[in-house]
């Protein structure tokens, strides 16, 4: 099942997430297989990181929450808040 990660940082944290990043980056490579998308969610400059959305296949809701608590980002205070819930993919349609 398919469950959307949306993640909002905590106001004034870009030096936050900058020095965070590399552990981040490498927290997610075990899970390539498994995530849908992902990226950053940004100002409306289109430049500043100011949160991220993951889209990742989980076996359930608490599997999800569980690879989203341990994220770097989120260990290491982030993030303002977090938002896990179960997304269904409807556009594009696969063939």
């Amino acid at each position: 099942m398919h469950f959307a990660i949306l993640c909002h940082d905590k106001p004034s944290s870009t030096a936050l997430r900058a020095s965070i990043r590399p552990s981040h980056l490498d927290y997610l490579k075990p899970y390539l297989d498994k995530i849908v998308f992902a990226g950053p969610l940004l100002a409306d400059d289109g430049e500043t990181s100011i949160g991220g959305l993951v889209v990742i296949d989980c076996p359930d809701l608490p599997s999800a929450k569980n690879f989203a608590h341990n994220d770097p980002y989120a260990l290491g205070g982030l993030f303002h808040s977090v938002e896990v819930r179960p997304w269904r993919k409807v556009f594009p349609a696969d063939t």
